[in-house]
């Protein structure tokens, strides 16, 4: 009969042998502990509760009782030390003879300190009295598996630090009140939310680093990132200061400080690990979704924005007065679809690439039919970058059946309206004959370098931009744009920024802001492409596409917008995500 309570086949040493007694110069065998400390003659002297073994009696024997083998003077010369090593049920009693307990056993006392480390893997159970601390298998006995860093051993994973990050991303399907895109929205005080939220947990970290090292959790806000983030902050400091009217310019203060310093700080001490990017991946996505359909639905119905005309341009819920709000944000739906399909994360279903190339393909309609030729460029070059990041083949192949197949649709059945080819075709009327909406550009263009121009070092001031537009405007800028459809009656919007961020920012702030801002983003970008290097096949691909993604088609469409709107919300979620995989510790999106 084995310690496991097995019946063994008739003749098998193990059944016709007893109990051998240790071999000269060592400690008692396992089969003798085993059988001590199933006597019942009372507690252990180490500390440890005696252990039940197999289906019936004590001791590790099932059926009738062993006859116990008589103590010798060895074995009160060899009591069990702390490290000694039971053997696990399942081993066979010539095992449990022969195997004598090597030095510096791994088995913890009962009173020794030890890590939770979550329940043991199936068929195992743990040593009586050091829950957490060894998982003892059919085997033998092995140390549990300790906590990655960064993360609290044995937790459940909870989604509860990331949910202000994912309620900021969906509430920007509300529609913006009757003030327009100037005021407040709730994702903007959303994000106000997610900035408290996230300074009381940098609070509480302080508090239990203070506590003991013990207890310390090491801070997602790295020296570098403390840089990036806080050299913009300081700079637009200096540049309201030297405004020619600061307290006008404090809003704007404000606004590139809630913007580009704090949501995007808010949401790298949010994000934990590559599971709290994909969730809020995910919520983009959804929203994406919603945003499309909606703007789908207004363009087929002729309830859409005033495009040449007519009612046909599809701006979601923003409103005609944020016609960039739903392109941005179906763009960024694009490029995180676009993204997973490429680099599905690790362990997700088969069915999600696919899936994926379904979504992205989808969000073409609606960004085509937001008649945003920026968003048009930025979506396309962004999108062309992540192909060569996943390989020079993967890129060609994808790049020729993309072009075989708009060669058939455009080409072939003559998909596509007269309205979207004039708009491509715009894109290349640069001196010829221009339309209107290219000649405002180019004139407001040249009235942010000719302000930049008169003040170089700190500009004309945040929000200054309007005051001083026509005292260097050419004469060929119209009064405004024509707004109208999608709920709003016709009216003139005045243009107040050159629909430039780079221009904006250089004839607002001068050197100082455009150096800062320009750097601390070219920062997020090559660390994320050198992390992103590091990590390309590993199982945060994903996450470092997505994240490389939005940052590239961000800098490019800044090329052809500026802020304003409530779709900006979005853009400070879009730059956090990227300085979180860009400039997180090791312990995050490296690993």
């Amino acid at each position: 009969m084995s310690v496991t309570g097995q019946a063994e086949p008739e003749g098998s040493p193990q059944s016709k042998a007893g109990p051998s007694l240790p071999e000269a110069g060592k400690g008692p065998s396992r089969a003798g502990r085993t059988a001590q400390a199933g006597s019942g003659s009372g507690p252990r002297t180490d500390g440890t509760r005696p252990r039940t073994g197999g289906t019936g009696g004590t001791g590790g024997t099932s059926g009738a009782a062993q006859p116990a083998r008589a103590a010798t003077p060895h074995d009160a010369a060899a009591p069990r030390a702390a490290g000694g090593t039971a053997k696990a049920p399942g081993a066979t009693a010539r095992e449990a003879d022969n195997a004598t307990e090597p030095p510096g056993s791994a088995v913890l006392e009962a009173d020794s300190p030890t890590s939770a480390a979550g329940p043991p893997a199936p068929g195992a159970d743990r040593v009586a009295g050091a829950p957490g601390g060894v998982v003892r298998e059919a085997g033998g006995v092995v140390p549990a598996p300790r906590a990655a860093p960064g993360e609290a051993a044995g937790r459940r994973f909870s989604y509860g630090p990331v949910v202000p990050v994912v309620a900021t991303v969906l509430l920007l399907c509300v529609p913006p009140g009757p003030e327009g895109p100037g005021g407040s929205t709730p994702a903007d005080l959303a994000s106000g939310v997610l900035v408290v939220w996230c300074v009381l947990a940098l609070l509480r970290r302080r508090r239990s680093t203070a506590a003991g090292p013990g207890r310390a959790v090491p801070s997602p806000l790295t020296p570098l990132a403390a840089l990036v983030l806080g050299g913009p902050a300081v700079a637009f400091a200096v540049a309201t200061v030297a405004s020619h009217d600061p307290a006008a310019s404090l809003p704007g203060f404000v606004r590139y400080l809630q913007l580009f310093v704090l949501v995007p700080g808010a949401v790298l001490l949010s994000l934990r690990d590559a599971r709290d990017a994909r969730l809020v991946s995910a919520a983009i996505v959804v929203l994406a979704l919603a945003e499309g359909a909606v703007g789908v639905v207004q363009a087929t119905t002729r309830t859409g924005a005033s495009y040449m005309g007519q009612d046909i341009r599809a701006v979601g819920t923003f409103g005609a007065l944020d016609v960039m709000g739903m392109a941005t944000v179906v763009s960024y739906g694009l490029m995180i679809a676009f993204a997973f399909a490429l680099a599905p994360p690790a362990g997700a279903h088969r069915r999600l690439r696919p899936c994926a190339l379904v979504c992205a393909a989808v969000f073409v309609v609606p960004l085509a039919l937001s008649y945003s030729r920026g968003a048009w460029i930025a979506t396309v070059l962004a999108c062309v970058l992540l192909l060569l990041l996943r390989g020079v083949r993967t890129a060609v192949a994808v790049l020729a059946a993309l072009t075989a197949a708009g060669v058939v649709l455009v080409g072939g059945f003559g998909v596509g309206s007269a309205q979207l080819g004039e708009r491509l075709h715009s894109i290349t009327e640069v001196s010829d004959s221009p339309d209107q909406s290219v000649t405002d550009r180019y004139s407001l263009w040249s009235a942010a370098w000719d302000m930049w121009r008169q003040d170089p070092a700190t500009g004309v001031g945040p929000k200054g931009f309007p005051a001083h537009r026509d005292a260097h405007a050419p004469l060929a800028l119209s009064s405004g744009s024509d707004t109208a459809g999608a709920g709003v009656s016709f009216q003139r919007e005045p243009l107040l920024s050159p629909h430039n961020m780079y221009l904006l920012v250089l004839s607002e702030q001068g050197l100082i802001g455009a150096v800062a801002f320009v750097g601390s983003w070219g920062v997020l970008l090559v660390c994320g492409l050198r992390r992103f290097g590091a990590a390309r096949h590993g199982r945060t691909a994903d996450c470092g596409l997505v994240a490389v993604g939005l940052l590239v088609w961000q800098v490019i469409n800044f090329f052809y917008g500026d802020i304003g709107g409530p779709s900006t919300v979005l853009t400070a979620l879009a730059a956090g995500l990227a300085t979180w995989w860009a400039l997180s510790p090791a312990n995050g999106p490296a690993r």
